[in-house]
């Protein structure tokens, strides 16, 4: 890229679902989930840093909480790179004030992308030269420009993104306006989505120069911009809890999608560790001993290399074990887990457990 792009990556999510192998101090982010060594922290810094020119561009915005794992994970990032929220905002404050700080060090044209920690991404060339493209397209136009991931199948656990007009063209990916951003729909409309061929899945990936963010947060979210530009951080608990999507990705009129192909994953709940690990050899996904009758479709873990799970007759159940704790569920209510940390969290029996 020609010129100084500023990754920042979000890194103050829990990764609740992926209970209890997350958790508070050893969240999603900091766990290796796709059979390789680095965390998804890692790698995420990892790819991006390839794009970003060096460690000097590449900053993180954090919860104060895990602000010590990140430091850990990643010792050559810059300190004063790394925001760390005193309380947590959602992604709209976090993207606002991460833009206001690189705005005061870089001027109003720095070009800044916003990227999760916990996405698992295949081909590191393709998505280098996507983001190639949505940089040149930021930097030509006036433009809030999205990621969107060409659908495999008809989600109803991911947003989606449908395409408006087409405007043109950077490196042979074209891009579209967006016509309409939608909440995870429910089977049925995930499945017309598809057959539109309009509709990309929201990657929760932007890309901006930092003036034209700021200027649309000042019209659509001024609730959010204007006390972080009187205050500073010191003012960030009282701001509103929004995500970026509700608070300024729906109401905008300069969004712009690149529906790409690069192999992607979002990692949101056990049922990601089949679809990235899955080989047509074995009935089911072990990270674990395991010993099996008459067991399919399971994802089987343990983060002790002793443990040792025995399963008879059992299909599509995800079974966890991580020091004193096993989960069992079945596959189709892991988004579930949430309910049961609730439960878990009203009974002080069980903090050491979260």
């Amino acid at each position: 890229m020609n010129t100084p792009f500023f990754p920042v990556i979000l890194a103050g999510g829990k990764g609740e679902r992926f209970w209890p192998l997350s958790r508070a101090l050893r969240p999603k982010q900091f766990l290796s989930l796709d059979g390789s060594s680095r965390s998804l922290l890692q790698g995420t810094a990892d790819r991006l840093l390839q794009i970003a020119g060096g460690w000097q561009n590449l900053w993180v915005i954090t919860s104060s909480q895990i602000a010590e794992g990140v430091r850990e994970q990643l010792p050559l990032l810059p300190s004063e790179n790394l925001l760390v929220e005193s309380q947590g905002r959602d992604t709209a404050a976090a993207v606002a004030w991460a833009s206001l700080e690189i705005k005061k060090r870089y001027g109003e044209n720095a070009m800044i992308g916003f990227f999760p920690a916990d996405h698992w991404i295949a081909d590191k060339q393709a998505f280098a030269g996507t983001l190639s493209a949505a940089t040149q397209l930021a930097a030509s136009y006036e433009a809030i420009v999205t990621l969107g991931i060409k659908p495999t199948f008809a989600s109803t656990g991911y947003g989606y993104i449908e395409e408006g007009a087409h405007i043109g063209s950077f490196d042979d990916l074209p891009f579209f306006h967006v016509n309409r951003f939608t909440e995870k729909p429910d089977r049925e409309t995930a499945e017309k989505f598809l057959k539109t061929k309009r509709f990309s899945w929201n990657s929760g990936m932007f890309i901006f120069r930092a003036g034209v963010v700021l200027k649309e947060l000042h019209t659509h979210a001024p609730e959010i911009i204007e006390p972080l530009e009187q205050h500073g951080a010191d003012i960030y608990p009282q701001l509103p809890k929004k995500s970026i999507d509700y608070a300024l990705m729906e109401k905008t009129s300069i969004a712009y999608v690149l529906p790409v192909e690069f192999g992607w994953d979002d990692l949101g709940d056990w049922n990601a560790i089949e679809r990235l690990l899955k080989k047509e050899d074995n009935p089911n996904v072990e990270l674990a001993t395991h010993v099996g009758l008459d067991t399919k479709g399971a994802v089987i873990y343990a983060s002790d290399p002793d443990d040792v799970i025995v399963t008879i007759g059992l299909e599509d159940v995800v079974i966890v074990r991580d020091r004193n704790v096993t989960l069992i569920v079945k596959k189709d209510r892991t988004q579930e887990i949430k309910q049961i940390l609730k439960t878990l969290q009203s009974d002080s029996r069980f903090t050491e457990l979260l």
